[in-house]
């Protein structure tokens, strides 16, 4: 077993977790705010909404990729890529749940994310650069 990779694992996934769910929680706020200010005329907010939704779909595999980057390990094709898909499922799924104020994903589908992107990350060949 590579232990090792699987801790820089969980802190990459932690870290990018964190911020991805940060991101949402800010972002789909500036959309409701937005909504507000317009009189909650139709379509208002949408913007700010769908670019949100977008930069965490596109900024969780770009974290993954870095996080294990700068801790040195290669091979996180299969982290990166199924790490990204499960997260747009994941954050699609719960987009009600996080989009009201102070809401956020349950604690126990992020946990379920960690570990699974914990378990992905020993995935490849692992080797220093």
């Amino acid at each position: 077993m590579r232990y090792v990779r699987f801790a820089k694992g969980a802190v990459t996934v932690v870290a990018a977790t964190a911020a991805c769910h940060t991101l949402m929680s800010a972002g789909f706020a500036w959309a409701r705010d937005s909504a507000a200010e317009s009189g909650d005329a139709m379509f208002s907010g949408s913007f700010e909404f769908l670019l949100t939704t977008a930069a965490s779909w596109v900024l969780m595999p770009l974290l993954l990729w870095a996080g294990m980057r700068v801790m040195g390990e290669t091979g996180n094709t299969v982290l990166v890529a199924v790490g990204g898909l499960v997260w747009l499922g994941l954050s699609g799924y719960f987009t009600d749940d996080i989009d009201r104020a102070g809401g956020h994903i349950p604690v126990l589908a992020l946990a379920v994310y960690v570990l699974l992107g914990t378990g992905l990350a020993g995935v490849g060949p692992g080797r220093r650069s």
